[in-house]
């Protein structure tokens, strides 16, 4: 079945609003975890915009502080928008169970994604399905507090 980009656009961004409308209205009680993981709000600045982008997503990985998220924009073939943000400009907000840190992202190097991967797809089995759907290597991010960078 192939469905156009512009339904696939809209069924995500319809889904990203319903999800952060419901974590905002539950005060983080509701929806910040799903699957056994943590989920983040990440906010990002738009690459041609500049006005803040809002994402929910997963967390499968955490390093201390850090936390890796996972562009898979469920197996389509395009890279997400935030993902692009992120390339433009790393400096992103991330806010956990009501507590926002500012934080650098970065995309995870070939020998960090070959480490992180198949620790993220067994935290959330459904990644590895994404991954042959995508027809591109889904990248990693790694989001670092901004006070942890040297």
């Amino acid at each position: 079945m192939n469905v156009p980009p512009r339904v696939i656009d809209f069924g995500f961004r319809t889904l990203n609003t319903f999800h952060h409308t419901v974590v905002r209205l539950s005060a983080g009680r509701v929806g910040s975890r799903a699957y056994g993981l943590d989920m983040v709000e990440l906010v990002t600045r738009g690459r041609r915009s500049g006005r803040p982008h809002s994402t929910m997503l997963l967390v499968p990985l955490r390093d201390g502080q850090d936390l890796v998220v996972v562009a898979s924009k469920g197996g389509d073939q395009r890279d997400p928008d935030w993902l692009k943000n992120v390339r433009a400009n790393p400096s992103v907000k991330v806010t956990m169970r009501g507590r926002s840190v500012e934080m650098l992202a970065r995309v995870a190097t070939p020998e960090e994604h070959a480490l992180l991967w198949p620790r993220a797809v067994a935290r959330y089995r459904h990644y590895a399905g994404y991954q042959q759907r995508a027809g591109r290597q889904i990248a990693l991010v790694i989001c670092t507090p901004r006070d942890h960078v040297a």
